[in-house]
């Protein structure tokens, strides 16, 4: 398993082999594409590869490439509203600091764990401060075999900041990621005009449940429904699909 730097990003190729590109350029996947998919008849041709199947396909030797972040941050300097801190507490100090109407009024107020320990009229040493973490990327994962590029997002938390309470910032960092989760857009680059490739949709009807996924030159952009379908089954495939975590753990350190 490899993984290439930023630096290298624009101009690399998957592997160093010249059939798939790995650029950031993206298409929508065309109107005519849908309509075509609304004709098809539901019965596949034996050969046809359905996306969100041969992604969790643990016998398909994918790779994973250009796994990079484009937003980290691990701080323990935003504010929290107060009953965030509040209920941090040990319960003896709660006892000894029981809420007041005034500490009410201030529950939703955000501020920083010295502020609310100031407010509480405590030690600010009593007061844990956690550490907020976010953290977003990207990475390709490739089929030599199926010549076939999908570009997927990951995050450790889909709020703005995930909070974790704990003296180390390795530690923040790898007990966030133990969270991460895929979102986002889904974009495909598909260079086999041997297979044909199919999103399905099982939710819509059987007539407009297929989207034919032609080759090009360039990224896809999957409709937002069939990329919804492809992250569901990663999602539920993710613990039996290792090479995803390695290359994100990997690009951590």
């Amino acid at each position: 398993m490899t993984t290439q730097s930023d630096d290298n990003y624009a101009h690399s190729t998957l592997d160093d082999t010249p059939s798939i590109s790995v650029s950031d350029d993206t298409a929508p996947v065309s109107d005519a594409q849908q309509t075509n998919a609304n004709d098809d008849v539901q019965t596949l041709a034996p050969n046809t590869i359905i996306l969100a199947d041969a992604l969790t396909d643990k016998a398909i030797a994918w790779q994973i490439h250009n796994c990079k972040i484009s937003k980290k941050t691990i701080t323990q300097d935003l504010p929290l509203p107060f009953l965030y801190h509040y209920d941090s507490l040990d319960e003896a100090i709660k006892q000894t600091h029981p809420l007041t109407p005034a500490l009410l009024a201030q529950f939703n107020t955000s501020m920083t764990a010295q502020a609310a320990a100031k407010l509480i009229g405590i030690d600010a040493a009593l007061l844990a401060s956690p550490w907020h973490v976010k953290i977003i990327g990207s990475l390709v994962v490739f089929s030599e075999a199926l010549q076939l590029a999908v570009r997927l997002h990951w995050t450790n938390t889909g709020k703005e900041t995930q909070q974790i309470y704990t003296k180390d910032e390795a530690d923040a960092l790898t007990n966030a990621l133990k969270e991460w989760q895929f979102f986002g857009r889904v974009d495909i680059l598909y260079k086999n005009n041997k297979l044909p490739l199919v999103s399905i949709d099982e939710q819509r009807t059987s007539a407009e449940s297929i989207l034919p996924l032609e080759t090009s030159a360039d990224y896809q952009l999957l409709p937002a429904a069939h990329a919804l379908i492809v992250i569901a089954k990663l999602e539920t495939n993710k613990t039996a699909l290792p090479w995803f975590e390695n290359a994100i753990l990997e690009r951590l350190e």
